[in-house]
């Protein structure tokens, strides 16, 4: 009797629990299973894939493929320049394997659509069937649609159609497989790093702040979920307290696919029943929300995936591309002491508070005017949890072109923010040095006749608001 062998094809799901390609594959206790990842450089670079993501996602790779090798599933390595050449790859991998299934959860982004499209032709003409799955979103998207049968493009009432969802059927999670009987493979060795990427170093910081893996991420979500889940709404606004789980720094996780939205999701409605309802519960939940919203907003406007705005009147939007100015946001010069410190974290550690992407975002594309493309581009060159969809619906909602975005009369003060959010100063002293010796309130707009190594703000914030104003109220739709 021949063994049936299938083939996972692993993406942003870098796990063996509660994975639906992996259970749905391993479903024939008899089969065979084994894993495989592509590694596909001059793509990510075409994606703006950050090297500390790269770094994170091949540290992950060798946490799985210890947990996968428990189970008798062995874990391959294909790599080919871009997404051009996967159908090949897969396909000579099947030969080779005498593989009759691929199994793989789907992405929602354009090219990655088109790439499956590719590859499930490829396959089909060797006779290998091929299986995608809903398994990025808590909720299927094109399963939460208005009365007249479209998508959301306002979060409120998507959150609601979304929660009703959830609580009407119980979330269930998926088991780890059982081990596999036959194996047909050994695991391929995981490249230490990547030409084109390898001028990250792993740091200490790194190391610390950023476990790999899928035994990390559970840790991390139980941690969060015992210390720091109830009061999420008291604290999450402080980066300062980002240590103490006033957030739950499990975006690079979700990203890669250590752990599942289901499964957050999971845990809070679990802490619910279990202690009662709480401001920072229901916070957080609204939180995964938004996670799963800019994902369905972008299988219901694929444009976004393209550089395009949602609201398509704010292409006549004249941004300014001025280099000098994008450099001094980049390096943390603006003489704005919270703006550079949020973004001298992003450089450092891979990650940026959340309250703080909202900041230096608008701050970029209020304050100095600049097209919000460059600081999304930027974002996803850097973060460790660089997502397109999050990233990209984040930066639409502060430069007032997205989806229920920011009002475009809805001007953060970074000065304002400073003193509410970071009010002592010493999130700003952890990253901006030159500060460090201003122990009063000044630190949030120190006096530049006090300072000798620290930038004179860059703009003058008296102008900023009627300059917006004038440019957003001139858009077509808006003056017809």
């Amino acid at each position: 009797m021949n063994t049936a062998r299938h083939l996972v094809w692993l993406r942003a799901d870098l796990r063996i629990n509660d994975n639906t390609a992996l259970a749905a594959a391993c479903a024939d206790k008899d089969a065979a299973v084994a894993c495989v990842y592509a590694i596909t450089p001059v793509q990510w670079q075409q994606h703006d894939v950050a090297g500390i993501r790269v770094d994170f996602e091949l540290r992950t790779l060798r946490a799985l493929e210890k947990s996968l090798d428990q189970l008798s599933i062995p874990l391959l390595i294909i790599q080919t320049d871009d997404f051009s050449g996967i159908p090949d790859a897969l396909s000579r991998l099947c030969e080779k394997h005498q593989i009759t299934a691929v199994h793989c959860n789907i992405q929602y982004e354009v090219n990655e659509l088109a790439r499956d499209a590719a590859v499930k032709q490829a396959l089909a003409s060797k006779g290998v069937t091929f299986h995608s799955h809903h398994d990025q979103c808590a909720v299927t998207p094109g399963t939460v649609l208005t009365n007249d049968g479209r998508f959301y493009s306002v979060f409120t009432p998507f959150k609601r159609n979304w929660l009703a969802r959830l609580e009407a059927g119980a979330i269930r999670l998926l088991p780890i497989p059982i081990r596999r009987r036959h194996r047909f493979a050994e695991s391929d060795n995981i490249p230490a790093a990547i030409k084109g990427f390898d001028s990250h170093v792993t740091s200490d910081i790194t190391l610390s702040w950023w476990p790999a893996g899928e035994e990390a991420a559970l840790e991390r979500l139980t941690s969060f979920v015992e210390h720091g889940l109830k009061r999420y709404d008291e604290q999450r606004d402080f980066p300062e307290l980002t240590d103490n789980d006033g957030v739950s720094r499990l975006s690079p996780y979700l990203a890669a696919g250590s752990i599942s939205a289901r499964q957050c999701l999971n845990a809070a409605f679990n802490y619910r029943h279990q202690h009662g309802s709480t401001k920072g519960v229901e916070q957080w939940i609204s939180e995964i929300g938004w996670r799963d919203f800019y994902k369905h907003v972008m299988v219901g406007w694929p444009r976004v995936c393209k550089h395009r705005p949602f609201r398509l009147e704010t292409a006549h939007i004249p941004w300014r591309h001025d280099e000098n100015d994008f450099q001094r946001w980049c390096d943390g010069q603006t003489g704005f002491p919270l703006v550079d410190a949020a973004m001298r974290q992003l450089r450092q550690t891979g990650w940026m508070h959340n309250r703080l992407r909202m900041v230096v975002a608008m701050f970029l594309t209020k304050d100095l005017f600049i097209d919000w493309r460059w600081g999304e581009k930027f974002f996803m060159q850097h973060l460790i949890d660089g997502d397109l969809s999050a990233n990209n619906g984040g930066w639409q909602w502060s430069a007032s072109t997205g989806n229920d975005a920011a009002p475009y009369f809805r001007i953060f003060n970074p000065v304002l923010q400073s003193e509410r959010f970071d009010p002592k100063g010493n999130f700003i002293r952890e990253y901006v040095p030159e500060l460090q010796d201003i122990r009063d309130k000044s630190i949030h707009q120190p006096k530049p006749s006090l300072l000798s190594l620290y930038p004179e703000p860059m703009v003058d914030r008296r102008m900023v608001k009627d300059r917006v104003l004038s440019h957003f109220r001139n858009l077509p739709s808006l003056t017809a």
